[in-house]
Parts: C-alpha cells; sequence; structure tokens
C-alpha cells in the first residue's frame, strides 16, 4: 500500500497588470525541466512557507478581515499572515520584484526580504492582496502541498524582472498568450479566477474564495469553510 504524502503549505501570488495596449498581463514563468515538482510547466510565483514568515515584517500588516477569517481555516496553525508573507518573499526571491507602495516600516525586520523592501522605501501592501483559493495536490503525488493562492496589483509591482533561475522565461505575457503555454488544471483556474476579479474590480475580500481538491485525481471545487 502506497504511503500518502502530507501535503505542505504554501503560497502563490498573480500579479495582474494593463498592458501597453491595454490587455491584461500575467507575470509567469516556467519551471526547470528538471524540477521534481510540475518540470515544464508554466506558474505564478511561489513556494512553500518557511518559519520566518511567521515573523513580524515590521509593515503594517492589517490583512482584509474576511481574507483572514479564511486563512485561518482549513486545519492549519499558522499564523494567518504567514502565508501573505510567504507570497511576497517568494515573488521576490524568484523575480527580483517588490510588491507594495512608497512607504516606510518603523523598525523593518532583520530578514532580508522585509530588509529589501525598507532599502527600496516600498511597503508592502497586505490590505489590498486577495485570497482566491486553497489548492491541494492530489494524492497521488510524490509531493503535495496545500497552497493558498492571492491577488495582487501587478502595477504595484517595483523593479525589473530578474530570475533567480528557479523560474525560466520568466516574463509578464498578455492573457491572449496564455493558451499557447503549459499550464496545469490548478493554475489554468487561479488565472481565470483571478481574472475574473482583476477585470471586475472585486474588492478585497469581497468573494470567499474556493477550495480545489482532486477526487479520483479529477479536480474539484467546493466552498472554502471559515471558521464561525
Amino acid at each position: 500500500m502506497t504511503k500518502v504524502v502530507k501535503p505542505v503549505d504554501a503560497a502563490g501570488l498573480v500579479l495582474i497588470r494593463a498592458g501597453a495596449r491595454g490587455e491584461p498581463e500575467i507575470l509567469l514563468g516556467r519551471r526547470h525541466r528538471n524540477a521534481g515538482f510540475l518540470p515544464d510547466i508554466y506558474v505564478v510565483p511561489g513556494g512553500r512557507v518557511d518559519a520566518e514568515d511567521h515573523d513580524s515584517s515590521g509593515f503594517a500588516e492589517a490583512l482584509h478581515p474576511a481574507v483572514a477569517a479564511s486563512l485561518l481555516s482549513g486545519g492549519s496553525r499558522r499564523p494567518a499572515l504567514a502565508f501573505p508573507r510567504a507570497a511576497l518573499r517568494e515573488t521576490l526571491e524568484e523575480t527580483g520584484l517588490l510588491v507594495g507602495e512608497t512607504g516606510m516600516a518603523e523598525d523593518a525586520a532583520g530578514i532580508p526580504v522585509w530588509q529589501a523592501y525598507r532599502a527600496a522605501g516600498i511597503a508592502p501592501d497586505f490590505a489590498s492582496i486577495d485570497f482566491i483559493c486553497r489548492a491541494i495536490t492530489p494524492v497521488t503525488s510524490h509531493r503535495r502541498y496545500n497552497t493558498r493562492f492571492f491577488l495582487a496589483d501587478g502595477a504595484q509591482a517595483v523593479g525589473s524582472v530578474n530570475s533567480n533561475g528557479e523560474l525560466e522565461d520568466l516574463a509578464w505575457r498578455p492573457v491572449s498568450a496564455l493558451s499557447a503555454l503549459n499550464i496545469v488544471d490548478v493554475t489554468e483556474y487561479v488565472l481565470k479566477e483571478a481574472l475574473r476579479r482583476w477585470q471586475a474590480r472585486s474588492p478585497t475580500g469581497a468573494e470567499p474564495p474556493k477550495l480545489l481538491n482532486y477526487r479520483n485525481d479529477i479536480m474539484t471545487l467546493s466552498r472554502h469553510r471559515t471558521r464561525g
């Protein structure tokens, strides 16, 4: 009998902006062909939640109450802010981009990601980060993740795209070009939902996140329950 691997907590960030011709653009990169998980697949920046993501950034960290409530559900004992902190950290590490507005922290944490924000005079805008969905890798996978996907305004991305090697062919891509990319079903749903919210200018926290799970290796959607 095959042992089921316990999912690892992770976070991903969808960045969408208006392109030069008005068409929405999404930041995507291709995982290396030798990657142990989803090789040669296009994904948004993201990765596992680390212990350092439990610590305060030193910036204002007021999540929208509905987003915070949703993040506290799902069986995780991590603080709600650990997930958006991880998404912002992974985005900086993988793409070189800071996401936020001009601002300073009174006492930015000594963790490299927050020191980079401070040095650039950029404050992460936690209050505007929306929670799109939570996705759990199939039980048949040898690597499993319990990933929270977030949406942020790509117009707040500061800096030049500069891959650290984890994501190849990293670039802002017009939505009309996405059909030509190798994208898995979860990412396809996440991008579609993020784009819908972005185009509708849906307020942060106005729509509850969905739970993406698998039954017999077929993706299913259900309500992401929050604690009452």
